[in-house]
């Protein structure tokens, strides 16, 4: 698409018009795309936000940045804010302290799961770690579990000590749902501790915490 009609869709009222204009950016360089997806920023329909936010995350420039840093901070919408997250995560390990800061900053649970993947995608066992410690005893069981699922993944990482006792914490959670996922992730532990907690939950008084014990003991 030529810029002009690239420029001409932006104007225009239908947001679709707007979202196709965006993707085209992905092709100019940076002196010209990010004036104009910044344009875009206060858009009142939520996905051309997050359409821009994946747009500045191709441009990869400290404008883009700082653009997704405040998209992250104080945009509105849950949604564009994950986006955001995803694309602050093209920049590489040093944005790492920064996803966490929004970690603290947000508790929205698509936020939260959207900061987790781009840390385990990273390879940040550190920051990782600090985010699960957090959210492993938060509210929203979907976190929990990502958490978990991250604390399985520093098995094999320079923080395989500290993330350890996380799960153990957890192997008499009330949730069947959040044992049974300790269950698959102390299997990537090789300890007498991890052992000992997986004897205990293959007594579990819940069949599915059970068989996710044996499933991995099989497998």
């Amino acid at each position: 698409m030529e810029l002009s009609e690239i420029k001409a869709c932006l104007a225009n009222t239908n947001p679709k018009d707007r979202l196709k204009a965006i993707q085209e950016l992905h092709q100019y360089e940076p002196e010209v795309a990010i004036p104009l997806l910044l344009s875009q920023m206060q858009e009142k329909d939520f996905l051309v936000r997050s359409f821009v936010a994946m747009g500045l995350g191709k441009q990869r420039t400290a404008e883009s940045l700082a653009a997704l840093l405040q998209m992250v901070k104080f945009d509105r919408d849950a949604n564009v804010r994950a986006e955001a997250s995803n694309s602050l995560s093209l920049f590489g390990q040093p944005v790492a302290s920064h996803l966490v800061a929004a970690f603290y900053q947000d508790d929205n649970w698509l936020v939260r799961r959207s900061i987790i993947g781009a840390l385990v995608e990273l390879d940040c066992p550190e920051h990782l770690l600090e985010i699960c410690v957090c959210g492993i005893d938060g509210e929203d069981l979907t976190v929990q579990e990502a958490c978990i699922d991250s604390l399985a993944f520093l098995a094999s990482s320079s923080q395989r000590e500290k993330a350890l006792p996380q799960l153990l914490s957890k192997v008499k959670d009330s949730s069947w749902r959040i044992r049974a996922r300790v269950a698959r992730a102390l299997h990537r532990f090789s300890s007498p501790q991890a052992e000992t907690a997986l004897e205990a939950l293959k007594q579990d008084e819940d069949h599915r915490v059970v068989a996710a014990v044996l499933e991995n003991f099989v497998s």
